[in-house]
């Protein structure tokens, strides 16, 4: 079989691993879904995941800052966007809800298989370490500017209530 890799077995684990998580997350998030919502749940996931620059401190996984700046500018301007038109906060009651549109799953999915897409390619240029550090650039790129659109609409609707709803 010469068109796979010579990697193939650990090429299929890494696409199945990734698959397998990509589910999961998709299966928390859907169970989030309708659920109150505070402004420490929208603030902490970007704050938790940026302790994984740390991984920057390795040298086997620096890039240069030019390809650091278009992964996070590819993560904040075309990964986000999909993600903060199909994820609406709303009041219900005192409470602030998300409500994600049908269409969340299929974006989240299609994130997924371009993820997929890109990382060969990327990989075939760059080092896998180097190829892990720009998609955690991209993926921090698109969580946060979702999280800070969140965070502009969770504020604007504490504010028409006239709550104090910043725990």
């Amino acid at each position: 079989m010469g068109f796979l890799p010579n990697s193939f077995p650990g090429h299929f684990v890494s696409i199945a691993v990734t698959l397998i998580s990509g589910v999961a997350v998709l299966f928390l998030r859907l169970r989030a879904s309708n659920r109150p919502t505070t402004m420490r749940k929208i603030i902490i996931p970007p704050i938790a995941m940026s302790t994984g620059f740390l991984m920057f401190v390795a040298p086997v996984t620096r890039v240069p800052w030019s390809w650091a700046l278009i992964a996070f500018a590819a993560g904040g301007l075309l990964f986000a966007y999909p993600l903060i038109r199909t994820s609406t906060l709303e009041r219900s009651g005192e409470t602030i809800v998300l409500r994600r549109s049908k269409a969340f799953i299929f974006i989240l999915l299609g994130l997924l298989i371009v993820r997929l897409l890109l990382h060969d390619v990327v990989e075939s240029a760059i080092t896998i370490p180097q190829t892990g550090g720009l998609f955690f650039i991209l993926a921090f790129g698109m969580i946060l500017v979702w999280r800070i659109a969140m965070l502009r609409a969770y504020i604007r609707l504490s504010r028409v209530s006239g709550s104090n709803a910043a725990d």
